[in-house]
């Protein structure tokens, strides 16, 4: 099981990057090419939900994105540091749209088949996973 970690400061400008990493590790860990495109769009939206809710609740904090390999899995979690107070209906009250943070995690939801998405006291998670081909495993 192999483990990829960024961190980055929620600046819109580093999902792009997020999304070229994810992409690049989910190919090398055996994710069908024709699935790299959901990956890379499911990354994006996940990392720019994330830097939203960093930069509406005045948070400095990083935004982490792990990328694991597993046996028969690529699983990819996009963790925020954002607490409830920063909650998409609160947003609402500061003069934010209220619907960008629903949109956001209906794409998500349309790409990914395997998702989780989590709110703590301490921040949210979104976990994401595909399939391994198992030939290209083998390789």
């Amino acid at each position: 099981m192999a483990t990829v970690e960024l961190r980055f400061s929620a600046l819109p400008e580093h999902v792009r990057t997020a999304r070229l990493v994810a992409a690049a590790v989910a190919r090398r860990a055996g994710v069908d090419e024709s699935v790299l495109d959901e990956v890379r769009l499911a990354v994006g939206e996940a990392c720019s939900r994330a830097v939203g809710l960093h930069q509406r609740g005045g948070i400095t904090g990083t935004v982490r994105v792990a990328l694991k390999d597993e046996e028969k899995r690529f699983l990819i979690e996009v963790e925020d540091e954002a607490g409830p107070a920063t909650a998409p209906a609160d947003a609402a009250a500061e003069g934010a749209d209220p619907d960008e943070d629903t949109l956001g995690l209906a794409v998500i939801t349309g790409l990914v088949e395997d998702l989780e998405v989590a709110d703590g006291a301490e921040g949210g998670v979104i976990r994401m996973s595909w399939p391994v081909s198992v030939d290209a495993v083998a390789v």
